[in-house]
């Protein structure tokens, strides 16, 4: 990532409040990383204890405010939805929810039972519409916000080897304008930041091999890779002020892929 003085500084996000799913690595851990770096106060929940609990030391050792990690699954959204109500309580209620949590395991259409595509459900699509919910009261109080939803650009290439998540992340579109429309009248804007092959590290132990490098070198317009930060900013514009008139939208990060 260039050097902290080559990139924008969003003053706006500065004292934010910010509510991350899946903060804990890959994307979501760049996501943390670049709203801590701005001054907004963080939290997030993840299943991968570890991974996140050595994140917030991390920041807090780098002289950012700590951020406020809980351990959950989002499959389960009355937890979820008492986690947020208790962060809610302890920092106070969120201006920003970056909804970022997911999982593209491969599957093919014949495997899908029914209790497979209900659980990609209850991880890729649920969720985001119930943390969402439990938002909305509390920016409206505080005069607006911004909410940021992680789409992929899967469905857009018409990718196979994974059709519950493309059909939950083409869901994701569907559930932004929706909501842009329903919230815009309190100041609260939707929108969705769409990646493409991102380079995290589950990416590159489990699918990214020679013959991945080379079709990301055949269809990307731009030469490189994707990686977690590039996503991040995206998100880190959207939140700001910078944004103010963005709403109902897609911003797609994949080198001009789709």
């Amino acid at each position: 990532m260039p050097g902290e003085g080559g990139l924008a500084t969003f003053d706006s996000l500065k004292g934010k409040i910010v509510f991350v799913t899946g903060g804990g690595s890959g994307i979501g851990e760049s996501i943390v990383t670049a709203f801590a770096e701005q001054g907004a106060k963080v939290a997030f929940v993840d299943i991968a204890v570890e991974a996140s609990l050595a994140l917030c030391e991390r920041l807090a050792v780098a002289g950012r405010e700590k951020p406020v990690f809980r351990e959950c699954d989002i499959r389960d959204i009355p937890a979820l939805q008492k986690v947020m109500q208790s962060v809610a309580a302890d920092i106070g209620d969120f201006d920003i929810l970056v909804n970022n949590a997911g999982n593209d395991q491969r599957h093919t259409p014949e495997e899908v039972t029914v209790d497979f595509w209900n659980d990609r459900v209850a991880i890729n699509l649920r969720p985001m519409f119930f943390t969402c919910q439990a938002v909305i009261e509390g920016m409206k109080k505080r005069g607006g916000g911004a909410i940021i939803n992680l789409g992929s650009t899967s469905w857009h290439i018409a990718n196979g080897g994974y059709p519950v998540y493309t059909t939950t992340k083409a869901a994701v579109s569907g559930l932004t304008r929706g909501l842009a429309r329903d919230l815009g009248p309190y100041n609260i804007r939707v929108n969705t930041v769409t990646p493409g092959w991102v380079m995290t590290e589950r990416q590159l132990k489990l699918w990214v091999d020679e013959e991945g490098e080379k079709l990301i070198d055949r269809s990307q317009c731009l030469k490189g890779r994707v990686m977690p930060w590039h996503v991040a900013r995206m998100v880190l514009f959207l939140a700001s002020d910078d944004a103010a008139m963005c709403s109902a939208q897609e911003y797609i990060v994949d080198g001009g892929w789709a």
